[in-house]
């Protein structure tokens, strides 16, 4: 089979790495210890096959064969050893040929995980893709490594796509440039993509404005990160953008102190910062002033933080006017800090929405004490509670509760929110066109109605008289109907309204019974009167959730 015989003075050669690497390899996946003679065997085996068998150069044979050791471990447990391993190995490699493309492209740096989606479906042997050989020969003569070139296919197998004598050129016109060419080998295993298309121009426009503010390519190379994928069109936007906003004089200072701000996500990051803080009409020479002054933080990070305040202003109902005024005047304070959970701080501040809301427009600065890992110590007693208390003793008393300590204690278990609140609800139900003395009735029948704001007692009003058809006073014999969602009260009307149509239901059934019957009762006394109805049901049910 033309195996041929390798010098034992080149052993060392084939074999010598580091102990760590070596060690490595001689483990299998399931932990179980490989021998290192007998890897050292089944690599010279595999060399064998793929350059005398197979007809790989010996060159990149000699690294399939050092550098796959995830392959050549799953080979091991494949092959019935007789006595010699290199024998053994021969001998099944002779009749189990191997799909090349494996040891191949993890002698590239890639991962099993990372390789298994880029291997071709009908293809088997290297020699069946020459233009992927042809281009990885050329990137591994201009000075690219071998095992970063996996990084390459990864990011941009186009690369390696290109006919005979293209990829040369594309590196050559590179040069012509300026470019070294070692600069050029590292850049694109950071950035392939600059070899997809015809030379990258914003690529090389950032290259400039960088070298003309004093950044080398030695610089360059050091910010630059194989786990990136790097825009350059993206990059040079906010390069310009940094020069537009009136901070071009302290720009190379900004760059030196945070590089991120350029590599990191391609400055795409940066650029969505920038628009979300101009959506809270922050102004342009505010954010120049802010990048200035940026933290020690990564661009995402404190992107996210800046949200995370922005999503807790609105838990606690704070005014969206509040809310940019907030983000506007402090952007640096909330981008800094990472803030604990709004209901976190709820209970630690011990304090209701309201007052937060009121303390953090006083207080703004107080905002950073409440970060991640920080005590959070309850806001001085204001004096609004005892206040509060007053206005909901009366607000019970005026109800007909009486003076009774017990009547009194248990309406303050049912009753949620402030006095003032309270009393706010009722008054709605009252505006709205009912008596006071029966709205009164209706809350000590159902006090739960008035534990939800005024807004949304308000259009539960508006749906039951304008939309759905019922007269107010409806109100005052099912006061219940106002603890229910909106979304239960129309999908149970527009049944309702079908079975009716269908002579499949009473025609005057009762408000309270066609929306408080439960789930089960409803379907079986009411929806399975007609065979379609559970089909109209679902309908209908999933119309309602996506409206909502």
């Amino acid at each position: 089979m033309g195996s041929f015989h390798i010098p034992q003075s080149q052993n060392p050669r084939l074999y010598t790495t580091e102990r760590s690497v070596l060690s490595q390899r001689c483990y299998g996946e399931d932990g179980v210890r490989i021998p290192r003679a007998t890897l050292k065997e089944a690599q010279t085996a595999l060399l064998e096959y793929l350059h005398s068998t197979r007809s790989i150069q010996f060159v990149d044979a000699e690294n399939m064969s050092k550098n796959s050791p995830h392959f050549l471990r799953k080979l091991l447990k494949k092959v019935e050893i007789v006595k010699d391993v290199r024998r053994s190995m021969s001998r099944f490699l002779r009749y189990h040929p191997i799909n090349e493309f494996e040891p191949f492209f993890e002698s590239l740096g890639l991962k099993p995980c990372e390789y298994t989606p880029l291997l071709p479906r009908d293809l088997m042997f290297l020699s069946d893709d020459c233009l992927l050989l042809e281009n990885y020969r050329v990137l591994c003569e201009f000075g690219v490594e071998r095992n970063k070139i996996g990084q390459i296919y990864k990011k941009a197998v186009q690369v390696f796509q290109h006919d005979f004598g293209v990829l040369l050129l594309k590196l050559q016109a590179y040069q012509k440039l300026g470019l070294s060419q070692s600069f050029i080998a590292k850049i694109i295993v950071y950035s392939p993509h600059v070899l997809t298309g015809d030379i990258d121009i914003k690529f090389i426009k950032v290259l400039e404005i960088l070298n003309g503010l004093g950044f080398d390519y030695a610089w360059i190379k050091e910010h630059l990160s194989e786990k990136e994928f790097y825009n350059w069109s993206m990059i040079f936007r906010v390069l310009k953008f940094f020069r537009e906003m009136g901070c071009s004089s302290e720009i190379g200072g900004l760059i030196s102190r945070h590089p991120r701000l350029l590599f990191e996500g391609s400055s795409g990051r940066v650029l969505s910062l920038i628009a979300f803080l101009l959506k809270f009409g922050l102004r342009m020479d505010r954010i120049s002033s802010m990048f200035l002054q940026f933290p020690e933080i990564q661009v995402s990070h404190f992107a996210s933080n800046i949200i995370r305040f922005f999503l807790f202003f609105q838990e606690i109902e704070m005014e969206v006017d509040e809310i940019g005024k907030i983000v506007c005047s402090y952007p640096i304070l909330l981008g800094s800090c990472t803030l604990k959970k709004t209901s976190s701080l709820l209970h630690d501040l011990n304090v209701g929405k309201k007052r937060l809301c009121k303390y953090i427009q006083e207080n703004p600065q107080e905002l950073s004490k409440w970060g991640m890992g920080t005590r959070v110590r309850p806001l001085p007693d204001s004096g609004e509670g005892v206040e509060s208390q007053k206005l909901k003793t009366k607000f019970f008393l005026d109800l007909g509760y009486g003076e009774n300590p017990n009547m009194l204690k248990k309406a303050f278990k049912v009753f949620r929110g402030r006095g003032g609140e309270l009393q706010e609800r009722f008054d709605t139900i009252v505006n709205a066109g009912l008596a006071q003395e029966d709205v009164s009735k209706m809350v000590r029948v159902s006090p739960q109605i008035l534990n939800q704001s005024k807004a949304l007692i308000q259009s539960k009003i508006d749906i039951l008289v304008n939309e759905l058809g019922f007269p107010l006073s409806s109100l005052i014999l099912f006061p219940s109907y106002l603890s229910y969602t909106t979304q239960r009260v129309r999908l149970r009307l527009a049944m309702y309204n079908w079975l009716k149509d269908q002579r499949k239901a009473e025609p005057d059934l009762a408000l309270s019974t066609i929306i408080s019957l439960s789930d089960k009762i409803f379907l079986s006394q009411c929806v399975n009167n007609h065979p379609s109805g559970p089909q109209v049901w679902e309908d209908l049910k999933a119309e309602f959730t996506r409206d909502k």
